[in-house]
């Protein structure tokens, strides 16, 4: 069984997984709108990635008899001032994220739950990955410019990514 703070917390995270995902749909929406298309396929593959996220969560909690319990999503941000704008807030993002697992992930150890603390574990490796991958991105798209035409190259090298990832 969950500690109440514990399982408290999970149900957070499900809120923050699905309003990651939430922003990521925001963010596609507006690439597609500067016809980004490979940029806004990447977001969307994503948002998809969040809620897998969410659900991974929620099955954890339904298999150790906690009650999942859904609150509101938060509206995203929908308006940037440049692709540059949407990478930023990408990786911090990520990193909001990343503090948010460490910080679960020291109520699990307080609770010494440790199937919680090993569910966490592949969350960890998950967020190394992904805030490498942002930033990555966004040194890449700071080095060309947002107004360059070379973003058109990293908008269609993040197209085929998001296609290869499915």
């Amino acid at each position: 069984m969950l500690a109440d703070r514990l399982l408290s917390a999970l149900n957070e995270q499900i809120n923050a997984e699905l309003g990651s995902a939430y922003q990521y749909l925001a963010m596609s929406a507006y690439f597609d709108a500067i016809n980004l298309e490979g940029s806004a396929r990447w977001m969307r593959r994503q948002s998809r990635e969040e809620v897998e996220h969410a659900l991974k969560i929620y099955n954890f909690i339904h298999d150790r008899d906690g009650r999942v319990s859904l609150a509101a999503i938060a509206q995203p941000l929908g308006e940037f001032s440049s692709p540059l704008a949407v990478w930023e807030a990408t990786l911090r993002q990520e990193e909001s994220v990343t503090a948010r697992i460490h910080a679960l992930y020291r109520i699990a150890l307080e609770e010494n739950d440790y199937p919680v603390q090993v569910m966490l574990q592949w969350f960890i490796t998950e967020q190394v990955e992904e805030e490498k991958q942002a930033r990555t991105i966004l040194e890449q798209v700071r080095t060309v410019g947002s107004s360059s035409s070379a973003i058109f190259f990293i908008d269609r090298h993040l197209g085929k990514q998001a296609e290869e990832k499915g």
